[in-house]
This record gives structure tokens, sequence and C-alpha cells, in this order.
């Protein structure tokens, strides 16, 4: 069975690399080092030290190269950034102050007539 890996950072193909990887190893495409915890089988962020290999020893920098013996490389390591999160975030402000993505200035100046709301209040005070 042939594994494929892939740069942890980028996604780009990793398939010339001859393998144990070399602590040196550096993605082609983008540069990024490949021999760091990001890359590595045992990478865990959800638990403490971000390893599951309990004997391996702490490292602080997960996006730098390490020394770390128990280092496997992993198929899966690259994962594209999750945005939903940041954009749920900024639809819920949004709709606190009355915005809208495509118009947030045409809402601001049809309510110049009339008095302004707590939230506008509030807004205009986090602008200035």
């Amino acid at each position: 069975m042939v594994t494929e890996f892939v740069c942890w950072k980028c996604g780009a193909s990793l398939q010339e690399l001859i393998l144990p990887l070399s602590r040196r190893e550096e993605c082609r495409s983008c540069g990024a080092e490949l021999h760091v915890c990001r890359m590595c089988e045992h990478y865990n962020p959800r638990i403490a030290g971000s390893c599951s290999e309990d004997r391996a020893e702490e490292v602080r920098e997960k996006e730098r190269a390490n020394f770390c013996d128990y280092f496997e490389p992993s198929s899966n390591a690259y994962q594209p950034d999750d945005n939903t999160k940041a954009q749920a975030a900024r639809a819920g402000l949004e709709a606190l102050f009355g915005l809208t993505t495509n118009q947030p200035e045409e809402k601001a100046s049809s309510t110049d007539n009339q008095p302004k709301s707590r939230a506008d209040t509030a807004k205009d005070e986090l602008e200035d």
C-alpha cells in the first residue's frame, strides 16, 4: 500500500521525497519545514502538549523543524482553513448592529432621520 503524503501547510504532494524525512526537508511548493509536529501522526491539538506519544519530549513550536525521535509523517496532515466559525461570528455581529454584508452604508443612511437606537449609538462609539 502506497501512502501519498502532502504538505501540512499548503497541501502540495510530497511524492518525490524519500522517507524517512530529514529534519531539514522542506516543501518544494511553499518552503514549509516538514519534520514538524503538525506533519506527524502523533499530533493532536485536543490533548495536552498536542502529542499522543507520551514518551516524546514536549516541543513548543509545532510548526518548526524538530529532532523528535517519534516523528511519523501523516498522510492527512493538511487541514484547509475552516472559516465557518469566523463567518458565523461576523454574521452575529452584523445582526446585532443591524448591518448586512452587502449594504452596510445604505442601512445606516436610511436611519439618519430617526433617533438612534442604543445599538446604533454603541456602533458609532465603537467606530470612533
